[in-house]
């Protein structure tokens, strides 16, 4: 049985095993006791087919492997959501910073793109959520700044967002896990 941290987040890159790494800790948690409930927070957002069949191959394996855990949709106020769904008794999964961040910094509307300032706000909200949080929280977010300086200005904005917002949270966490090839690294706290 995995150890519950009160905050984890978890970091990877594509495929690197950060939603299974959150999924074991939710079934965890789950079998620990019988009060206990799992609550996912999912932040992403069907813009196009290709996302739909994605989301629903997410909701169908998810429900395999974790029967007891509720999803709910929050592509953008994430903080409010874990306000609200975190008590003692729940373990509030939120997958992933990364499409929740690019909600807030490409909507489908542009007139409702968050600035640099407004979106450190966002970070700031959800890192007081996440200390206020009575019941554990684990976090799930990419780890994008490993790889090629990217071409375009739009897309560097994004990944120093990112990194930006992955410290922010990482300093809210009191568990910080990094996954590479379906194995977790402790960066921070206790493994």
């Amino acid at each position: 049985m995995a150890d519950i941290a009160r905050s984890e987040l978890i970091l990877g890159g594509q495929r690197s095993g950060k939603s299974r790494r959150a999924e074991v800790l939710a079934r965890d948690w789950l079998a620990a006791a019988t009060a206990h409930r799992a609550v996912m927070v999912a932040t992403g957002q069907a813009w196009d087919e290709e996302m739909r069949e994605r989301i629903a191959r997410h909701q169908a394996d998810r429900t395999e492997r974790v029967p007891g855990m509720v999803t709910v949709e929050e592509p953008l106020a994430l903080a409010d959501a874990l306000r609200r769904h975190s008590d003692p008794q729940t373990l509030v999964v939120v997958d992933c910073l990364t499409l929740w961040l690019t909600n807030l910094t490409m909507p489908a509307d542009p007139a409702q793109v968050l600035g640099e300032v407004a979106v450190v706000a966002a970070g700031d909200d959800l890192c007081a959520a996440i200390a206020a949080a009575p019941g554990p929280v684990v976090l799930v977010g990419n780890e994008i700044g490993l790889g090629v300086i990217p071409m375009g200005r739009q897309v560097r904005a994004f990944v120093d967002a990112l990194g930006r917002l992955n410290q922010q949270v990482a300093a809210a966490c009191e568990r910080v896990t990094l996954m590479a090839a379906g194995l977790p690294l402790t960066l921070k706290g206790k493994p």
